[in-house]
């Protein structure tokens, strides 16, 4: 427009516009110099995340902008942070020497690192997974993928909208793709705790996903894998893959396979169950879950391994008594278990560092600790194979030595070789001729240097002499200004000093030019030799794989053995059975809570399909009703993991799903109220039980009014009594009235957790014995939580009050005379009164044994108004 001038963009914020726009949903570290700069919005972000100083750059001027950086070689130290934030960072180098070109460097993209995809040790936790996850909504299935780039793992499964939220729950992918016009729906479904992005539409198609699946494994189709018939999943998988090559990250060698989440082979958990049972996230600040009461891994692989049995046990009978038999031969033979762990220890996280290798993002060090690694696989290789334990002796058997592997390293690498390639020595010695020829010219200028000396010193006859260098002028030589007249004319002066002169000679020139020179091509030769290295290690990824996976399951088991010795436990028996009997359980958490001294009060539990289906615990709060549901669930699902257990004995027909579900507890999401919450969980429940489930239910209806919440929990109950499958179930209530359905329900057994009531106070004895409870000591609770003694006392009077006015059998009993007093009364009536008829019928059609104390009142209400207006209709016609 005329008389506008158009705003000057430098050269250089051109380049940075330009890249920009490519990532423009990622912060741009844009390499200038030896700074890493963010401009604009992206400067301000970082300045937050990092608390760095923001400036700006072109301050007053039209171009001005906000400013923030740091030095290159912190980059490890601020990267991770701007991960852990869930930012996306695009890492734009300088592609070429400043000093070769005369107009802009040449800049790009070299990395795009994400909270999903990160090679970065300070990024990654050793002992969990870092899993970038997909998810694609089919027509009638969702299809999920999980990736972790920094171990290779690459796992795919579909099902409906509830087995992918428990999939997300259990792996914790640190970042979900889902296709942009699916946005909505992923929120609606699976909350908005992810650190989501949103791709195009068109990357979701099965052609496509197929081809770059197959393109990456070398494969004519994914039959192999066993995941071709998953259409969804697969999907997932490649739009995966595209993600990848979308950041950059194209060197991908070590993810060598695909495998299915079989979710017919693990015990089925939803959610709540899982939050509930609080396996590896505490519900409360600082709590502590089972993951940190049953992890003994010594090994990254042990702790990630761990993690997955724990989220996904066993239902294969067979798989589960493989993994109590290793446990058990450890348990007998003790030192070796200790052998085992003793090397276990010198073992680094070989597969992270092969992942490393693949991806070209591995250092000279990291290679060292690989093969010490290794070498630490070897005796315990030995140790299993001759095991007269058929499962470790496979494992013994499967474990590669990698001989030749080590053997090459061991020759390549010095072992102190450096973490940066240019500041140490990387390669042995001996390794290389040509490399030892160099090194011999670079590192003996000593002696070279003290013969010149002596030379020089004996032909000028100057004794104070001294030959030295300087970044400036490289080699001199330097004489004191007292013997400046004996220096010879072949000598050339570069400096002249207060008190000395400096000079150069023609050899010396010549050495200082062979010393350079030959430092240049060490350093150019070591990095030769060492990608070479690596490349010629990528043949050795699967069998450094196979060995990570077998040294997880072995370090799994060993601390399984060694959590077993140090806690008393027992192993299970699992069965085809239905039943589960476990005598003096424990809670595996809790006994480690309690003060030194005291004693975890162990419990029975005895559920049977055929006679003590449902157990129904009364019990006051704080009685230890919910500790005996949770720890129910915790000692079969430790029992299916393959680890002991805390009890006396324990024989458990194989559980092929757990339930659970809290009273109206803090679970409000999405703006529901607590019990639509706590309705909306158990109907779950109610609607997926199955012959081996196993449920557990903890103050159910207590989200509504009284009577509402004994209805509930009546008909739930009786439910699950009448249903074919006949699901064993745990009922903690403090409605003492579900007491009552024992009489009529055969295979409901009561039972409550004792107490023992002192003059003034209540003792809780944490023991569950059989018969019903009929008092709540709520007020004692609110008398021993500090509550002021007049509340106390008053609390106390309004109880007797409404316990005398609201006591259900006076409700029945009034509704038992009533309805014989009307037989009576009516014998004396006209019956063809059709009042009178009509009130006959609703008398006579109530169940007194299903009837609610509130509907009784509502019943004896409407029957008197009938009356009352007929009396008053008869009175007017009087």
């Amino acid at each position: 427009m005329a008389g506008k001038k158009d705003k000057k963009v430098t050269p250089l914020m051109k380049q940075y516009n330009a890249i920009k726009a490519k990532y423009p949903d990622a912060l741009l570290l844009f390499r200038v110099g030896d700074f890493y700069e963010t401009f604009g919005k992206d400067a301000i972000r970082t300045a937050n995340i990092l608390n760095i100083v923001l400036t700006k750059r072109g301050n007053g001027s039209d171009q001005e902008t906000a400013l923030a950086g740091f030095p290159h070689h912190s980059l490890n130290t601020y990267l991770p942070k701007l991960v852990k934030a869930g930012e996306r960072v695009a890492i734009c180098d300088q592609l070429e020497d400043p000093k070769q070109t005369k107009t802009i460097v040449k800049r790009g993209v070299t990395e795009l690192v994400t909270p999903g995809v990160a090679l970065n040790d300070e990024v990654l936790q050793s002992k969990s997974n870092n899993f970038l996850c997909a998810v694609h909504y089919g027509k009638r299935e969702v299809g999920v993928s999980f990736l972790d780039v920094s171990t290779g793992e690459f796992l795919t499964a579909q099902g409906d909208i509830a087995y992918v939220d428990k999939l997300l729950q259990n792996f914790a992918p640190s970042e979900v793709l889902v296709s942009k016009p699916k946005r909505k729906n992923f929120t609606e479904d699976f909350g908005s705790d992810f650190h989501m992005f949103f791709m195009e539409d068109w990357v979701f198609k099965a052609d496509y996903s197929n081809e770059t699946l197959t393109n990456h494994f070398g494969t004519v189709s994914l039959k192999g894998f066993g995941v071709d018939h998953l259409e969804q999943g697969t999907i997932a998988a490649g739009v995966i893959l595209h993600y990848l090559s979308e950041t950059q990250h194209h060197k991908l060698q070590h993810i060598t396979n695909i495998q299915r989440i079989a979710e017919d082979q693990y015990i089925w958990m939803d959610r709540f169950t899982m939050r509930n049972l609080e396996l590896y996230n505490p519900n409360a600040l600082n709590a502590v879950t089972l993951l940190d009461v049953i992890d003994k891994t010594i090994s990254p692989m042990g702790g990630r391994t761990l993690k997955r049995w724990l989220a996904l046990p066993l239902k294969h009978i067979a798989s589960i008594q493989k993994r109590h038999e290793v446990v058990q031969y450890l348990i007998e033979e003790e030192a070796t278990h200790q052998k085992i762990q003793q090397h276990i220890k010198h073992i680094g996280d070989i597969e992270r560092l092969i992942s490393k290798v693949a991806t070209g993002k591995v250092c000279p060090r990291e290679v060292v600790q690989l093969k010490n690694s290794l070498e630490a696989i070897v005796p315990i290789k030995a140790i299993a194979s001759g095991s007269t334990n058929d499962a470790l002796k496979k494992i013994g058997d499967t474990l590669h030595d990698c001989e030749l592997l080590r053997t090459k390293i061991k020759e390549t690498l010095s072992e102190d070789a450096p973490v940066n390639i240019l500041k140490g020595k990387t390669i042995a010695d001996g390794y290389s001729k040509e490399l030892d020829e160099l090194r011999s010219i670079a590192y003996s200028g000593k002696d070279y240097l003290d013969k010149m000396l002596e030379r020089e010193t004996e032909a000028t006859g100057i004794s104070s002499l001294k030959i030295a260098s300087n970044n400036v002028f490289g080699y001199y030589i330097e004489v004191r200004n007292t013997h400046k007249d004996k220096v010879p004319d072949t000598w050339i002066r570069k400096q002249t000093l207060v008190s000395a002169e400096r000079y150069i000679t023609e050899e010396l020139k010549e050495y200082e030019a062979k010393i350079l020179g030959a430092e240049e091509k060490i350093v150019e030769l070591e990095q030769q030799l060492f990608a070479d290295l690596i490349l010629w290690m990528n043949d050795y990824i699967q069998p450094v794989q196979l060995n990570a996976a077998l040294i997880g399951q072995m370090d799994c088991l060993c601390g399984f053995a060694q959590l077993a010795q140090e806690n008393q436990y027992v192993r299970p028996l699992i069965d085809e059975s239905f039943d589960i009997e476990i005598k003096n359980g424990r809670h595996p958490v809790i006994e480690k809570q309690l003060p030194p001294g005291e004693q975890y009060i162990a419990n029975d539990v005895s559920l049977t399909k055929e006679e003590q289906q449902i157990i129904m615990i009364t019990g006051p709060n704080m009685s230890g009703k919910s500790a005996i549901l949770r720890q129910t669930a915790l000692i079969v699902l430790l029992a299916q993991m393959g680890s002991f257990v805390p009890a006396e004995e324990a024989e458990i027909g194989v559980v092929d799903k757990i339930f659970t579900r809290v009273g109206a507890s803090d679970n409000i999401s999405m703006g529901e109220s607590t019990f639509m919450v706590e309705m909306n969980e158990t109907a779950s429940i109610l609607n997926n039980i199955s012959d081996r489930s196993l449920v557990l239910l903890d103050e159910i209806g207590r989200g509504t009014s009284t009577y509402d919440g004994i209805s509930i929990a009546w008909a739930i109950s009786e439910f699950l009594h009448e249903h074919p499958a006949r699901p064993k179930t745990l009922f903690a209530t403090h409605y003492h009235e579900l007491n009552e359905m024992c009489e009529t329900f055969d295979r409901i057994k009561n039972y409550n957790v004792a107490v023992k009531e002192l003059k003034d106070n209540v003792l809780f004895l944490r023991k569950l014995v059989a018969g019903g409870s009929h008092h709540s000591f709520g007020i004692h609770v609110a008398k021993m939580a500090g509550m002021p003694q007049q509340v106390v006392h008053r609390a106390n009077k309004m109880l007797k009050k409404l316990e005398k006015s609201h006591s259900s059998e006076e409700l029945t009993d009034r509704i038992k005379t009533l309805q014989e007093e009307e037989e009576l009364q009516l014998s004396f009536f006209n019956l063809d009164d059709p009042l009178l008829q009509e009130i006959k019928e609703e008398i006579l059609d109530i169940d007194i044994d299903t009837l609610t104390p509130v509907e009784a009142l509502m019943k004896l209400n409407e029957i008197k108004r009938m009356l009352t207006r007929k009396k008053a209709a008869q009175l007017e016609k009087k």
